[in-house]
C-alpha cells in the first residue's frame, strides 16, 4: 500500500547517485525525508530488466520513482509497472538538460511542449492511483520569463497534477553541459516563491543550491511547501540527521551517531554481499559520512583502497570506521 509523500523535505533524484544502496543508507539517517530513484526511462521500464531497474528494499519508503519519457501511452504503461512495484509516487522528469535526454525528447526540452507534458501526466494519472508529479526548471532557452513558467504550470495542471518540484535555474539546452547547467545559470528563488504566492492551491517544492536544513526550514517557513536537496545531501549525508526533528517536527527524534548508522548498515551489507553485490557498490555512497570530522580522510582512503577487493565484505567498513574516533562522532552529534 502506498503512503503519501510529505513534501517538506526530499532528496533529489540524481543519476548514478541515488540508487537503491544509497537510498537504504540515507533511510538509516532520516525516516521522514522523501527519497527519489534515479531517472529511469519509460521504454527501459517496459522492455528492460524491471527487477534491476525498480526493485527496492521496503525500508526505503517513502519513495518516489522518477520516469523519463514523452509518449503518453508509453508513460502510462510504465506507470502501471512502477505502481505494481509498490512506489509511493511517480515523478516525470522535465528538468534534465543532457544531450542524450534531449535526443530522446524528454527532460527539460519538454518545457517547450506544455500540452504534451499535460497529456503525459493525464495518461499516467488515468492509469494509476498514485500521485503523479512534475520536476522541472524555471525555464529553458527562449522560454525564460516568469510568465512562461506560470503558463507551463497552468497548462500541466489541467491534467490534475497538483505538485511541482521546481529547480530554480533555467536549463540552457544549447551550449552547456549538464554539470554546467547545475552551476552556471543563476539561482532565482524569487521566481519559485512568486509561483507559490500566485498559485497557492498548488504544492510547490524548491530545488537547487540548498546546502543545509536551516536553509530548507527558512524557505518552508517563507511559504513554500517543500525543499528538495541534491548534491549537498549526497556529499555530506549526515546533514540529514536532524531532518526528522527540524523539518518534520518530531521533537523526540534524536539523531543517531555516525557509528550507530554504520552499525545499522552492517546487516544490510552482509545480505547484499551474500546476494553477490560488490561491496564498492555500497561504500561509494558512504564516503562522505564523516566529512569534516577527525579521521574522515583515513575513513575515505581505507574504503577506497579496500572496498574493490573481490572478497571485501562488511569487515572492511568496520575496519574503516575504527579509524574514526567515537569521541569526534559524539561531539558532532551533541
Amino acid at each position: 500500500m502506498s503512503r503519501r509523500i510529505d513534501p517538506r523535505l526530499s532528496v533529489a533524484p540524481m543519476m548514478d547517485w541515488t540508487d537503491r544502496y544509497d537510498r537504504f543508507f540515507l533511510r538509516l539517517i532520516t525516516r521522514r525525508t522523501a527519497l527519489y530513484t534515479e531517472m529511469v526511462t519509460a521504454p527501459a521500464v517496459i522492455h528492460g530488466d524491471r527487477a534491476r531497474l525498480l526493485d527496492f528494499d521496503p525500508a526505503e519508503h517513502p519513495l518516489a520513482c522518477q520516469l523519463g519519457g514523452s509518449d503518453p501511452a508509453e508513460l502510462a504503461e510504465a506507470a502501471r509497472i512502477v505502481e505494481a512495484f509498490g512506489y509511493d509516487e511517480i515523478n516525470l522528469n522535465v528538468g534534465c538538460p543532457s544531450d542524450r535526454v534531449q535526443d530522446g525528447r524528454f527532460g527539460a526540452c519538454l518545457m517547450a511542449e506544455p500540452e504534451r507534458v499535460r497529456d503525459c501526466i493525464a495518461a499516467m494519472r488515468e492509469a494509476v492511483a498514485l500521485p503523479v508529479t512534475v520536476k522541472s526548471r524555471i525555464g529553458i532557452d527562449g522560454r525564460e520569463s516568469y510568465e512562461d513558467l506560470r503558463d507551463f504550470v497552468d497548462t500541466v495542471a489541467e491534467s490534475g497534477c497538483r505538485r511541482f518540484i521546481v529547480h530554480a535555474r533555467i536549463a540552457i539546452l544549447a551550449g552547456l553541459s549538464p554539470k554546467e547547467n547545475r552551476e552556471i545559470p543563476p539561482l532565482r528563488y524569487e521566481v519559485v516563491r512568486r509561483l507559490k504566492a500566485e498559485r497557492p492551491d498548488m504544492e510547490i517544492t524548491l530545488n537547487g543550491g540548498v546546502k543545509s536544513l536551516e536553509e530548507a526550514r527558512a524557505l518552508i517557513e517563507g511559504g513554500l511547501d517543500g525543499v528538495m536537496i541534491g548534491r549537498a545531501a549526497y556529499q555530506d549525508p549526515y546533514m540529514l540527521a536532524e531532518a526528522d526533528r527540524l523539518i518534520f517536527g518530531e521533537a523526540d527524534a534524536a539523531p543517531k551517531s555516525r557509528h550507530e548508522i554504520l552499525a545499522d548498515l552492517m546487516p544490510y551489507i552482509r545480505r547484499q554481499r551474500e546476494a553477490g553485490t560488490p561491496l564498492h557498490h555500497i561504500t561509494r555512497h558512504i564516503l562522505g559520512l564523516f566529512n569534516g570530522r577527525p579521521g574522515a580522510r583515513k575513513w575515505r582512503r581505507y574504503l577506497s583502497e579496500n572496498a574493490y577487493r573481490a572478497d571485501a565484505g562488511a569487515e572492511v567498513v568496520e575496519q574503516a570506521a575504527a579509524l574514526v574516533p567515537d569521541e569526534a562522532d559524539r561531539a558532532a552529534s551533541a
